[in-house]
């Protein structure tokens, strides 16, 4: 029995009466119950900084601060304590400007934490700043940190009184040359002032009959029978409503699989994978059998943990090459664990793959290596959450976190017993996600529910729970091998990737395409024999995340490269010039790359190389180590020829231009880069932008634009929304040129909505990679990216702390520089944490972001200098490509070479942690040599597969399997 507490607080500069839960509230939460849901709740264990506060003149994470460790009419400070939109406070209106939003889920946690510190100290140095950050765990997993540094030096400035608040705003040109430039983002104002509504905020906004819903993840096992599952003590808890079992969806007309679809050609998968809740089998541990309804969070809680599951454990394979053993039982019944691959032969190899291995053995020099890269997890500070509820037109709506709408809706299929033209998908205000969400996994436990009970009901995941629920990148295990001739050229290739797709196979056929477009990207090689497996595993299940699939390929080949350059004895920046392919050379998969910028970027980066590499040796000590790695990456842009776009462009009454479409912002900055392609397709009417209204992420009033994936929304959007605008303004011209106002259309009856769809089938250059040879140009454009990292490791300890990062980067045409700044920061921020710390592999141990080694702000170096080579881009929009994939593609190899270059320990599994680095080190001073790993076994030899696959040929049907549900496709088509 629950006894209140009534007690006072003074918040935010008033006495506040509350009544308190004494034995389970914590500050957070009664600060949130009270309206003031500036203070979010990420992680809830203490280790995020987003529910930062200042409590009696002292920055706190009220998260984990009980209400009974708070003294009665204690000071409070919150984000609303702050500033407002209507009188903002110096650091709001720099975060706004600096690019230091970019979800904004972490931004009132920093301002506050901040604002603490410049009660202390209004004239910080940087340091100080870092410094500050760190000692209060504030984490922000979009930005990279450099921007919010940024931000409290110039808000600083401010409070000192030597800058005015129009001195740190920014402020569009007046010839509305917008593009390029760093407009603020539209939803930055909500986000700096506490007002943008995020998931769990919704569910606080939520109708008073809403129902909550919680879930029943075992635990148990990763591979099992399920026996029993028993409901009946769970169904007699206070506040219970109903528990729902795959039963109950079924009884309603769902089918209780998630949609999926199997395209490639070699793929063996038959039925879908994936069920909501498990029936017949646990297949990983995040699983979930069952989900609690009840009038609040607690009961449903109280409820899920009431309900329990017989098993019997079946084996358990949580790698691949446990999977792919010969003896491995099958984790689904339809299909051998391996179920796809695909095959890349260049050169000589379309002849006869066995002739490589010969030209590797007579070139003049050749390295080898085995290279594992590791489970990677998202680490986004905001998990799963999800509001679901039958609207006014009995539209099953999802108000959620989602980077694809639209593929959402596809997604969920009919496995809710919910025609499909009947659901909605509405984004929240999102904390980020990094390729997560691209899942509908959490949407179909929430819309079970709603279904069940036909009730409003808000589902939401401790971040543990999100930590086993959700997908994370596939790790890989990889063998190579690269020779070049006397003169440092290469002359051949040869490599073979696994990849651990984990318990479901959606997504697999298309991940394991990008190892064999990527690795050795962007050099010449006029021989090559790869493949790329993808097998099915006992371990959560691969899905996006940034730079999907091509971090694997470059951990192989980034570090074959500066193993080929030492053999050889030619510096690595050298090598790489004399490799980087030119203008008539073709890529792996036997095209042209498009665009040709190496050289340029090159030329760039070299006096940066050159005077990172003096430096190096000038500090180099017996104590510390230091080095400076290269490493060449880069992506596609767009998801290929089926890629399409549509945006509606609509003069309203007030003449204003609104824009319809489904460009998801997770942090990336949709609104933002709609806005600048809007503005720069307007531009012949000088449209300005406040004239321009965005209308977005709803599925019942908004078209379908696509997935926020593949860095495709600006080139797509783009493309889309240029069509539209030509539209518009071909209605709106008058003949003498001016243009219509909408009273004046109307007059005329002139239509003032144009909806316009681009589609990638347009171009007829692309080509899906052939399944029998990997010959193809699948994507119309690419991004290219130079990394350098500059290390210290400790000899004592072997941590390794990367000093400064130099990033040359190719994008075409930049849309808003702090956009995609942003996305160079964050990609280099996370590309830091794979190479050294991040990691889900123990599900026991990496259940918050900090186990699983998110990078604090002293984990990133302050020094890091991005330094753009814009190519125009012919096909692209306004000369534009994408951005953000290729950011996060290489960066981490850079570390490990550098490592590498500091003190001869080459790290072939990731991440590099310390005590890898220590044993390392200590091998070499007791005078061993440091040996790669034996040679993966991949389920077989690469050339023995290679000729299965030659003797085996499939039929090539392009873009036709997508286009077509015919009886051929059907049976793969769920």
């Amino acid at each position: 029995m629950i006894k209140p507490r009534k007690m006072w607080l003074n918040i935010n500069g008033a006495d506040r009466m509350l009544i308190c839960d004494p034995e389970k509230d914590s500050l957070a939460q009664v600060l949130r119950r009270i309206g003031l849901t500036s203070v979010k709740i990420g992680c809830d264990t203490g280790v995020c900084g987003s529910c930062s506060v200042i409590l009696n003149g002292k920055v706190i994470r009220s998260c984990n601060r009980k209400i009974t460790r708070v003294k009665e009419y204690s000071r409070v400070i919150t984000l609303e304590g702050i500033g407002t939109p209507e009188n903002l406070h110096p650091l709001q209106v720099a975060w706004m400007n600096r690019g230091a939003v970019q979800c904004g889920f972490c931004a009132p946690g920093f301002i506050v934490s901040a604002y603490a510190l410049l009660l202390e100290n209004d004239n910080p140095t940087r340091q100080e700043v870092r410094d500050w950050f760190q000692k209060h765990k504030n984490v922000c997993r979009c930005t990279g940190y450099k921007q919010l540094v940024d931000a409290v030096m110039d808000a600083a400035r401010v409070v000192r009184g030597e800058a005015s608040m129009e001195d740190i705003t920014y402020t569009p040109p007046k010839n509305n040359e917008c593009y390029g430039k760093p407009l603020v983002r539209p939803a930055a104002l909500a986000k700096v002032t506490g007002l943008a509504d995020y998931g769990e905020d919704m569910a606080l906004k939520m109708p008073p009959e809403t129902l909550h819903v919680a879930v029943v993840q075992p635990r148990v096992a990763h591979h099992a029978k399920i026996l029993k599952i028993d409901t009946k003590e769970a169904l007699q808890m206070p506040g219970v409503v109903k528990v729902i079992t795959h039963e109950d969806i079924k009884a309603k007309g769902g089918t209780n699989q998630m949609a999926e679809a199997n395209l490639h050609e070699r793929s063996t998968v038959t039925l879908p994978s994936r069920k909501i809740l498990s029936d017949e089998k646990i297949f990983r541990y995040g699983d979930v059998v069952a989900l609690a309804i009840a009038h609040t969070p607690a009961q449903a809680r109280a409820a899920a943990a009431k309900v329990t599951v017989d098993i019997e454990p079946l084996p358990e394979y949580l790698n691949f090459l446990d999977a792919v053993m010969p003896d491995a039982i099958r984790v689904h019944d339809d299909t051998p664990n391996l179920y796809c691959c695909q095959p890349v032969l260049k050169g000589a190899a379309l002849e006869d793959a066995e002739k490589i291995p010969e030209i590797l053995d007579n070139s003049a020099c050749s390295v080898e290596g085995s290279f594992h890269s590791s489970r990677e997890p998202h680490l986004s500070i905001e998990g799963c959450t999800v509001q679901a509820y039958f609207d006014e037109d009995d539209y099953l709506t999802f108000q959620c976190k989602s980077q694809g709408l639209y593929t959402s809706i596809s997604r969920i299929g009919s496995s809710l017993g919910v025609a499909r033209d009947k659901l909605r998908i509405v984004d929240n205000f999102n904390g980020a996600s990094f390729g997560w969400s691209t899942n509908a996994g959490d949407l179909c436990l929430a819309g079970a529910a709603a279904v069940a009970v036909k009730s409003p009901v808000a589902l939401s995941l401790s971040y543990e729970e999100h930590q086993h629920f959700s997908g994370k990148r596939c790790p890989s295990y990889s063998n190579g091998r690269v020779a070049c001739d006397e003169k440092g050229k290469i002359t051949a290739a040869e490599f073979d990737f696994g990849l651990d797709h984990g318990a479901y196979s959606w997504g697999g056929d298309h991940v394991m395409e990008k190892p064999v477009r990527f690795a050795f990207f962007p050099y010449n090689v006029p021989h090559v024999a790869g493949l790329c497996r993808v097998a099915n595993t006992n371990h959560t299940f691969g899905t996006a995340y940034r730079s999907y699939g091509s971090p694997q390929a470059y951990t192989l080949s980034e570090a074959l490269m500066d193993m080929l350059a030492e053999k050889m004895g030619i510096d690595p920046f050298e090598f790489r010039w004399i490799n980087i392919a030119r203008p008539g050379d073709t890529n792996i998969n036997s095209h042209g790359f498009k665009e040709y910028p190496m050289e340029a970027m090159m030329e760039k980066m070299r006096p940066h190389y050159d005077r990172a590499v003096t430096d190096a040796k000038a500090a180099d000590t017996p104590e510390k180590r230091r080095g400076v790695g290269l490493a060449w990456g880069g992506f596609n842009v767009t998801e290929g020829g089926t890629d399409q776009c549509t945006v509606t462009l609509e003069l309203d009454d007030k003449d204003r231009i609104v824009k319809y479409d489904t460009w998801q912002d997770l942090g990336q900055g949709g609104d933002v880069g709609s806005l600048m392609v809007t503005l720069e397709a307007l531009k012949p009417m000088g449209v300005t932008p406040d004239r321009i209204r965005l209308c977005q992420n709803d599925t019942k009033i908004c078209p379908d634009s696509g997935m926020s994936a593949a860095s495709r929304s600006h080139y797509m959007n783009g493309l889309a929304t240029r069509m539209a605008a030509e539209k518009l303004m071909e209605a709106m011209q008058k003949p003498d040129g001016t243009y219509r106002t909408y009273m004046e259309m109307k007059a005329e009856n002139i239509e003032t909505r144009f909806e316009a769809t681009y589609t990638c089938m347009a171009d007829p250059t692309i080509t899906r990679l052939d399944p029998n040879t990997g010959i193809g140009d699948p994507t119309p454009a690419f991004t290219y990216v130079l990394n350098m990292a500059e290390v210290e490791v400790d000899a004592a300890t072997g941590k390794t702390t990367v000093l400064r990062f130099v990033c040359v980067y190719d994008v075409g045409k930049i849309g808003n520089i702090a956009a995609v700044s942003g996305q160079a920061y964050g990609g280099i921020s996370h590309s830091i944490g794979f190479a050294l710390s991040e990691d889900y592999s123990d599900v026991k141990k990496h259940t918050n972001i900090a186990s699983s080694g998110v990078p604090y702000i002293k984990d990133i170096p302050d020094d890091i200098l991005l330094i753009p080579c814009e190519t125009p881009r012919k096909s692209g929009p306004f000369g534009s490509s994408g951005a953000s994939e290729a950011f996060q593609s290489s960066g981490h190899v850079a570390v490990i070479n550098a490592i590498y270059n500091a003190c001869g320990v080459r790290i072939f599994d990731l991440p590099a942690r310390h005590e890898k680095v220590k044993a390392g080190l200590d091998s070499l001073a007791a005078g061993n040599t440091i040996a790669p790993p034996r040679k993966y076994f991949l389920g077989s030899d690469l050339y023995e597969e290679l000729e299965t696959i030659k003797a085996n040929p499939v039929k090539f049907r392009g873009h036709d399997m997508f286009n077509s549900l015919g009886d051929e496709d059907g049976a793969r088509f769920f």
